[in-house]
Formats: C-alpha cells, sequence, structure tokens
C-alpha cells in the first residue's frame, strides 16, 4: 500500500485519534493510520516491538514519513533502526527512547504488569475514566477530550492489557546509545506544558545527528489532539 505518511497512535488510542490531523493535512498527502497491536480492530494481534516492526514492514511498498505519538513514538523509533531506506523522516510526539538504568525499568515494567491486571479487573468503561484524567491530559478541550475518550473506548481490556505486557517502557530495550546511529531527519514535538518529555527531547536532539525540536505553545503531551494544525505543518514541512 502506497503512503506518504504512516501515523502511530498513543497507548489506549487507534488510528481514529488521527483524524483532526488528516483533516489539518487537507489531502495534500497519503496518510496511513493502522490501528497498532493490542488495539481497536487489532486487539488480538501478537503486541511485541519485533511485531511491530514486522507489522511496518508489510503495510507499506516505497519511501515515506513515520509519525509516532507516544507509545506509537516508541514504536517507531525502535522500527526506524531496522526499516532502511524506505523510511526517508522520523517524526516523534511526546516520545521516549526508554529507560537507560535496569533498576527503572524492572519498577516501570512492574508498574505495567499491574496495571494491566487492573484494566482487566476493571473493565474498558471504569480504566477511560482513570486514565483521561490523568493530569498529563489535562488543558485538552472539553469537545477534544470526549472523541479521544469515544475512541478510547473502542478498545478491549484483553488487548490493553496485552499492549502494556508486550509495548509497555518497561519491556521496551533502552535506544539512547543507537540515536547518535540514526542518520535520518528527525522532527521531535512536544508541547509546551509537557515538562517531563520536553526535557527528553532535549536530550534527544543533542544526541541525534540530524534533529529538530518544535515546541508547541500552550499545548501539553497529546499535541495531535490539542493542536492537530501545528502537527500538520509540522509534518508537512519537509525542510531537512
Amino acid at each position: 500500500m502506497a503512503a506518504d505518511l504512516v501515523l502511530l497512535h498513543g497507548f489506549t488510542q487507534t488510528g481514529r485519534s488521527w483524524q483532526p490531523v488528516r483533516e489539518a493535512l487537507a489531502g495534500r498527502y497519503r496518510a496511513l493510520t493502522p490501528d497498532l497491536p493490542g488495539h481497536g480492530a487489532f486487539a488480538e494481534r501478537p503486541a511485541s516491538f519485533s511485531a511491530t516492526d514486522a507489522y511496518l514492514r508489510a503495510i507499506v511498498d516505497g519511501p515515506y514519513v513515520l509519525t509516532g505519538y507516544s507509545m506509537g513514538g516508541r514504536i517507531a523509533l525502535h522500527a526506524a533502526l531496522s526499516l532502511g531506506p524506505r523510511l526517508t523522516r522520523l517524526v516523534l510526539i511526546g516520545a521516549s527512547p526508554g529507560l537507560a538504568d535496569p533498576a527503572e525499568r524492572a519498577a516501570r515494567r512492574a508498574d505495567d504488569d499491574k496495571l494491566a491486571d487492573r484494566i482487566e479487573a476493571i473493565g474498558v468503561e471504569a480504566f477511560v475514566r482513570e486514565w483521561s484524567a490523568q493530569a498529563l491530559f489535562a488543558g485538552i478541550p472539553r469537545g477534544v477530550a470526549e472523541l479521544a475518550d469515544a475512541d478510547r473506548r473502542r478498545n478491549t481490556a484483553h488487548g490493553l492489557a496485552a499492549a502494556l505486557r508486550g509495548l509497555g517502557t518497561g519491556v521496551m530495550p533502552p535506544l539512547w546509545d543507537r540515536l547518535p546511529t540514526l542518520t535520518l531527519p528527525v522532527d521531535l514535538i512536544v508541547g509546551e506544558r509537557d515538562e517531563k518529555f520536553r526535557a527528553i527531547a532535549e536530550r534527544m536532539a543533542a544526541a541525534l545527528p540530524v534533529a529538530r525540536l518544535h515546541v508547541v505553545p500552550d499545548a501539553g503531551h497529546a499535541v495531535h489532539l490539542e493542536a492537530p494544525s501545528a502537527v500538520a505543518a509540522i509534518l508537512g514541512d519537509k525542510t531537512p
């Protein structure tokens, strides 16, 4: 399938979460917005980094720009190190190369396992209410937040739990040491209010050979939901 852009959603979202960005692109590019394993229509797909690497190799023919938000950004970064020349550019929104410290990684994996158990215990409806109430998502306009929650309810408890166990930060191999080998252009997008991921993006920009950091004013973690036009403008800017 030909595509100019492949857009990967975050944890609890589906490919539909990219609709505001697609509308802002106004048909200038062909965009593929797949559901990731454990989510939406692919709730039963195996959720692992090796599986998502293979998935991306299979769904797109020809060169393209790979974009990912949060969990999707980590998946995109992991895949970018194996996709070779088919990938022309990488755009990461509120993403991280993982946890370098083994103790932190083990603690995060334990936390993710507990959260996966909780999702399966309380179900999607209750979990969506808890998840969207996090300070991380404060500032999202009410109407946008309601659409985001409706998208989250397309998921299943089993699928989300599987995604946490297989694609969580705790199981992700840390990629900090591999950033200098990634020679393609990388755009790093963060919201002005997202202090944690802004600091991570600044560290990444210093380690990557060809990187641009974009701080979107008055936005938090979910920049593609809060400021889709800003994200579309960056996607449309092909200046290396």
